[in-house]
């Protein structure tokens, strides 16, 4: 008897402390004499040769700790084996298009090689995504620095309209939106005095640059959390060389992140879908694709 409890105990102990949790590394770089910091998540893992690259962006005024909190890779990277990197903007993003004297395209350039230098990162698996200011990031890297992104996914964000901005290399495209967004508008418009383009309108551009097939494959996820929300998954698919644009139609949803934090009251920001696993479908996405393929 004294045999089985000491048995049921290491068992118990086992189970509650997972072998293949990862950890946290803080870094920091120099870019044009500002000092820019990150957060690395490095799952614990066995897998041999180079390994797969997520930059994940946070949005405006956060940071990459609340942004692991809002989006959280990392029980996905652990079963996945893949990186992940939040990096932290100085208070909201910059492409370098501005007068701030803050270059984030160049942040991001140099953290990409700081990743594999020091991480053994696959340049060719390297992936963006990121939600609202990070979002636009997101797109914005995909206009400046897509030649060394094999996918992009973007949540509750689209695309400036003009703004030096343009979409020039095909690339596997990932978009969620939801159609109560109180901040960025599903229908575009106008956003803190620039013109964006609707969901709709960017993905049909990402649509003709991949040279997907017009009629997509239409799919209403299953409502499994009876929240108020429902989603349509929309896939476009180049037959020639595999390349998709998916679009994530969250009726009802908010500027957040499916199945992420309510990171504020519903009547601030709309509702959080849980009908979808953002982090999960988004590297279900990634994974298929690498540079040059």
């Amino acid at each position: 008897m004294r045999y089985l409890f000491t048995l049921l105990f290491i068992i118990t102990s086992l189970q509650s402390f997972p072998q293949d949790k990862g950890r946290e590394v803080k870094g920091q770089l120099t870019i044009d004499g500002n000092k820019r910091s990150f957060l690395t998540y490095i799952p614990n893992t066995t897998k041999p040769g180079k390994v797969p690259l997520v930059l994940s962006l946070h949005g405006g005024f956060a940071s990459p700790k609340g942004m692991f909190k809002l989006a959280n890779f990392k029980p996905v990277a652990d079963k996945g084996q893949f990186i992940v990197i939040c990096p932290a903007s100085k208070r909201i993003w910059h492409d370098g298009n501005d007068d701030s004297g803050i270059d984030d395209v160049k942040f991001i350039g140099k953290l990409i090689d700081y990743a594999i230098d020091n991480y053994n990162i696959d340049p060719k698996r390297v992936y963006v995504t990121g939600i609202s200011n990070g979002g636009f990031m997101t797109a914005r890297l995909a206009c400046q620095l897509n030649e060394r992104i094999a996918g992009i996914a973007i949540v509750a964000a689209t695309l400036d309209i003009g703004e030096g901005y343009d979409l020039k290399r095909p690339m596997p495209a990932l978009y969620i939106h939801g159609t109560k967004d109180p901040i960025v508008s599903y229908d575009g418009g106008k956003l803190f005095g620039r013109k964006i383009y609707s969901h709709d309108a960017i993905v049909q551009k990402w649509v003709t640059l991949d040279g997907c097939l017009p009629d997509p494959v239409l799919t209403e996820l299953p409502d499994v959390a009876d929240d108020g929300t429902s989603i349509l998954k929309a896939e476009y698919q180049n037959p020639k060389n595999g390349m998709k644009v998916l679009s994530y139609t969250v009726f009802n949803g908010g500027h957040t992140w499916p199945n992420g934090k309510q990171y504020l009251p519903t009547f601030i920001i709309g509702k959080t879908s849980r009908n979808l696993d953002a982090c999960q479908e988004i590297w279900n996405f990634f994974k298929q694709y690498k540079l040059g393929h």
